[in-house]
């Protein structure tokens, strides 16, 4: 991946950097909005926990953990950044044309294959029942 440093013009871009292939706007029908009524308060809505509140508005993304596509094969369209887990997610569109976010197997990039199942080889982003191992 492409990292690229920003020029400094004022004391709050110091040390900037910015990855080429992170996308930032996900798909429609793999976010919702996630209710988050904490940020302090107790049940009754009153701040008990000081100077905590505020921050951005964040969209909740499904991921898809348990890589139930048995033996289909799936390629990295995306990957974008999940606020939600300080973490990394690709898009992945399936050869059934389902689409699916997964978290950010390190060293995979855009076009990248991917496919989970009992014969699959052992390669970063593949996943393996432990039975296959």
């Amino acid at each position: 991946m492409a990292i690229h440093l920003y020029k400094t013009s004022t004391p709050g871009t110091r040390n900037g950097v910015v990855d080429s292939q992170v996308k930032s706007n996900p798909r429609n029908n793999l976010i919702y909005g996630q209710h988050r009524c904490g940020k302090g308060r107790n049940a009754r809505g009153i701040i008990t926990a000081r100077h905590r509140g505020g921050g951005h508005k964040r969209l909740y993304r499904k991921i898809d953990f348990r890589k139930n596509e048995k033996d289909i094969y799936g390629r990295i369209v995306t990957i974008e950044y999940d606020p939600n887990r300080n973490a990394y997610i690709c898009l992945i569109h399936y050869g059934d044309g389902g689409k699916r976010y997964i978290l950010h197997p390190r060293g995979a990039i855009i076009g990248d294959t991917i496919v989970s199942g009992t014969e699959v080889p052992i390669k970063m982003g593949n996943a393996l029942p432990l039975s296959a191992v």
